[in-house]
């Protein structure tokens, strides 16, 4: 009852636009369900139990999706052929992450809680990875868990206001966002093409088909990319970075 109130209620808000310089930022009916429902997780009308419970539905709503995904990509299957070359390599994004976040994060402060946190963006089959090598009470076993966390909370958000944002302000073709949306979440990906599908109607089917093909391509090699290319460019860059950090404190230290 709870889930089916937040739905009419954000429908009924509907999608609303915000103009931010040369680009448009989407608020989606998505979008206020995620907020709504979180900040009713610390209400008395939703029970832990009732969360735990819960979980195992949104798996089977994110199933779901996919497979509406699936069905989609079948009559564009022509065209997911002819952009075989750019489906494949635009996977090699998924490693952004390592060269994007680490250094941030070493900069932070943060010590070896920064290959857990940015070898990847931290879904389950990388928690498992991560948690398989190094434990999961180890530095990048809390590293890969704060990811997992934050990604789970604010992950979508992220994804349905960014999304909609760059494909105003930038100009790449719609496709090419529509294959960025499929970083190995399903909820991600949803909220990721919500903006798209909105803003280039005439391109729905197209949008969908090409982000439900580059999203099951993700979760197909992701789980690979992390283990074979991934975790060891991580952990290398780690090791010559810190060890580049080190040298210059030396330097300040004996001057």
């Amino acid at each position: 009852m709870i889930v089916l109130a937040i739905v009419l209620l954000t429908e009924t808000i509907g999608t609303h636009k915000i103009p931010l310089g040369p680009g448009v930022i989407l608020l989606l009916p998505m979008l206020y369900a995620v907020i709504i429902g979180i900040a009713l997780f610390f209400t008395p009308l939703v029970k832990e139990k009732q969360s735990k419970n819960a979980e195992s539905l949104v798996f089977i709503s994110v199933t779901l999706l996919i497979a509406k995904f699936g069905v989609q990509a079948g009559p564009a299957l022509p065209q997911l052929i002819e952009a075989g070359p750019a489906l494949l390599l635009q996977e090699i994004g998924n490693i952004g992450t390592i060269f994007l976040a680490l250094p941030i994060a070493i900069l932070l402060g943060l010590k070896r809680e920064s290959i857990g946190m940015t070898h990847s963006i931290g879904r389950e089959p990388n928690v498992a990875i991560i948690t398989d090598k190094y434990g999961f009470s180890s530095p990048e076993g809390r590293g890969i868990m704060a990811v997992y966390i934050f990604g789970t909370v604010f992950g979508a958000i992220f994804m349905g206001l960014i999304s909609g944002f760059l494909a105003t302000v930038t100009p790449i073709h719609p496709l090419s966002f529509a294959m960025a949306t499929g970083i190995g979440s399903g909820s991600m990906a949803a909220a990721a093409l919500g903006p798209l599908v909105e803003m280039f109607p005439e391109m729905k089917d197209q949008i969908i088909a090409f982000s439900g093909a580059s999203n099951l391509a993700t979760s197909v090699t992701g789980l690979y990319v992390s283990i074979f290319v991934a975790l060891p460019l991580t952990e290398k860059l780690y090791g010559w970075m810190v060890r580049k950090e080190s040298k210059k404190t030396e330097t300040k230290v004996e001057v």
